[in-house]
């Protein structure tokens, strides 16, 4: 790629230059997400568990045909060097690829003997293209506000709190604490490229209503509760992340059942990766990433692969058991990473209610 001419991509109005992949930034997440409990899975997933995202039709000349819908910053991925990956592909499945010219959009198309050996290279291709998104740095995230305010309240006053009560503590200053508008449970986060992309998330994001919010919660919202803190390290005195911990007020498992249908139900389609068999039902309180006293730019950061931890101990034995209160849920968001709306939180790329 031309450093002086990017190739840039649109999303909702905002213009993204798309960076080589640069694999020493893996697991670099940014400041909401970093040590979030997302770390990097296994990519090595069997071809055969990635859904089928295409169709096969039958050609006049009574061959098999199938169109994938990729974004075009993948195509050179499926093509490889000197086109080296397309041709292993077509050798290994018997089929012709058939890949739109740099700087076209488009589908890529699969035309094979059999529909087997069509249906074999379509998924080869999916899990490519899965591979390298993987790779990116998320663009978009699912999440539940806790922005009640009730809960903004309780935050403010734990924020003040701490700062006063540990002040001495190594690394706590104000930077590092969430601002409270932008207080969530993220569920899982994910990339998209394009409209395509966007549209297919929204779409999963719909289904999950129909076949996973409304039959579990009957059109009802949840009453939570957010109560203690915890962090995920190893050492209470070198801290990156601290979090609350959120629970259903009357004790049910209705909210972890519905967080993991939906991410289950997302990677089916692969837009996401299944890292965990649960998903963690947390709220980011203080994160190490937040830290505004650092000069350098946020990619200098993540080259340097420096943060400055903090010490939780007197946090931890102050407010273990700190009651930030409840409020209730009724939505999901697909909210779009690095925004701000009018109220505060991130711009919604779509929501589905719980009523």
């Amino acid at each position: 790629m031309d450093i002086l001419k990017p190739d840039l991509m649109w999303i909702e109005g905002r213009c993204y230059r798309l960076n080589i992949e640069d694999s020493s930034f893996r697991g670099e997440e940014d400041e909401q997400f970093a040590d979030d409990g997302f770390a990097e899975g296994n990519s090595d997933c069997p071809v055969e568990e990635l859904g089928e995202s295409f169709e096969i039709e039958t050609t006049e000349d009574g061959r098999y045909r199938a169109s994938l819908l990729i974004p075009r910053y993948y195509f050179a991925r499926v093509v490889g060097s000197k086109g080296a990956v397309r041709r292993r592909l077509e050798n290994e499945t018997k089929t012709q690829i058939h890949v739109p010219r740099q700087g076209q959009d488009g589908c890529i198309v699969i035309i094979g003997s059999t529909k087997s050996m069509v249906s074999a290279a379509g998924r080869r291709i999916n899990l490519i293209v899965m591979s390298a998104r993987q790779k990116q740095q998320f663009t978009h995230f699912l999440s539940i506000p806790m922005v009640g305010d009730s809960i903004k309240k309780r935050f403010m006053i734990f924020k003040e709190e701490v700062l006063d009560i540990c002040k001495n503590s190594h690394g706590i200053d104000a930077s590092i604490f969430q601002v409270p508008e932008k207080l969530h449970l993220t569920l899982g986060t994910l990339v998209i490229m394009d409209t395509n992309d966007r549209e297919k998330a929204a779409r999963t994001l719909a289904e999950c209503k129909e076949s996973i919010i409304t039959p579990l919660l009957k059109n009802r919202a949840l009453v939570v509760c957010m109560a203690g803190v915890e962090y995920m390290n190893d050492d209470p005195a070198e801290v990156d992340v601290l979090y609350g911990k959120v629970h259903v007020k009357d004790g049910s498992r209705m909210l972890q059942e519905v967080a993991d249908g939906v991410i289950d139900h997302f990677c089916s389609k692969g837009l996401m990766e299944k890292r965990y068999e649960r998903v963690k039902l947390h709220v980011t309180l203080m994160n190490t990433l937040f830290r505004s006293d650092d000069a350098e730019s946020e990619m200098s950061r993540r080259k340097q692969k420096h943060r400055e931890t903090f010490d939780a101990t007197n946090i931890l034995k102050n407010f273990e058991d700190y009651d930030f209160g409840e409020q209730t849920i009724d939505s999901i968001h697909l909210s779009l990473r690095f925004s701000t709306s009018a109220s505060g939180f991130y711009q919604v790329t779509a929501d589905v209610s719980f009523t």
